[in-house]
Protein backbone atom coordinates (compact mmCIF):
# COMPACT_ATOMS: atom_id res chain seq x y z
CA UNK A 1 0.00 0.00 0.00
CA UNK A 2 0.98 3.37 -0.74
CA UNK A 3 1.06 5.96 2.19
CA UNK A 4 -1.84 7.62 0.49
CA UNK A 5 -3.61 4.80 0.94
CA UNK A 6 -2.20 3.82 4.96
CA UNK A 7 -3.48 7.15 5.89
CA UNK A 8 -7.11 6.72 4.09
CA UNK A 9 -6.32 3.53 6.25
CA UNK A 10 -6.15 4.99 9.26
CA UNK A 11 -8.24 7.98 8.58
CA UNK A 12 -10.91 5.39 8.35
CA UNK A 13 -10.53 3.39 10.92
CA UNK A 14 -10.47 6.41 13.66
CA UNK A 15 -13.53 8.00 12.42
CA UNK A 16 -15.98 5.00 11.38
CA UNK A 17 -16.20 3.63 15.10
CA UNK A 18 -19.44 4.59 17.25
CA UNK A 19 -16.91 7.68 19.36
CA UNK A 20 -14.88 8.48 15.85
CA UNK A 21 -18.20 8.85 13.87
CA UNK A 22 -19.65 11.43 16.34
CA UNK A 23 -16.63 13.25 16.45
CA UNK A 24 -16.91 13.88 13.21
CA UNK A 25 -20.44 14.53 13.45
CA UNK A 26 -19.78 17.48 15.98
CA UNK A 27 -16.64 18.57 13.64
CA UNK A 28 -18.73 18.97 10.41
CA UNK A 29 -21.79 20.75 12.67
CA UNK A 30 -19.19 23.75 14.23
CA UNK A 31 -17.51 23.90 10.51
CA UNK A 32 -19.10 23.12 7.32
CA UNK A 33 -22.52 23.61 8.58
CA UNK A 34 -22.20 26.98 9.92
CA UNK A 35 -21.99 30.23 7.27
CA UNK A 36 -18.20 31.18 6.59
CA UNK A 37 -19.23 34.90 5.96
CA UNK A 38 -21.43 36.95 8.23
CA UNK A 39 -22.93 40.45 7.35
CA UNK A 40 -20.59 42.70 9.27
CA UNK A 41 -17.86 40.74 9.94
CA UNK A 42 -14.09 40.93 8.12
CA UNK A 43 -13.99 39.14 4.60
CA UNK A 44 -10.54 37.56 5.69
CA UNK A 45 -12.56 36.21 8.63
CA UNK A 46 -14.08 33.99 5.94
CA UNK A 47 -11.27 32.34 4.30
CA UNK A 48 -10.33 31.07 7.94
CA UNK A 49 -13.52 29.24 8.11
CA UNK A 50 -12.87 27.83 4.65
CA UNK A 51 -9.72 26.49 6.41
CA UNK A 52 -11.50 25.26 9.06
CA UNK A 53 -14.16 23.74 6.73
CA UNK A 54 -11.26 22.09 4.85
CA UNK A 55 -9.47 20.00 7.38
CA UNK A 56 -13.09 18.49 7.61
CA UNK A 57 -13.54 17.95 4.18
CA UNK A 58 -10.05 16.37 3.68
CA UNK A 59 -11.11 13.56 6.51
CA UNK A 60 -14.31 12.78 4.75
CA UNK A 61 -12.84 12.70 1.11
CA UNK A 62 -9.84 10.52 2.49
CA UNK A 63 -12.75 7.99 4.39
CA UNK A 64 -14.79 7.91 1.46
CA UNK A 65 -11.57 7.15 -1.12
CA UNK A 66 -10.62 4.48 1.57
CA UNK A 67 -14.46 2.82 0.96
CA UNK A 68 -14.25 3.19 -2.74
CA UNK A 69 -11.00 0.79 -3.10
CA UNK A 70 -12.29 -1.88 -0.88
Amino acid sequence: MSEIEDLDQLYARAFTTEAGAAVLSHLRETTIERPCFTAGQDPSFGFVREGENEVVRSIERRIKRHRTRK
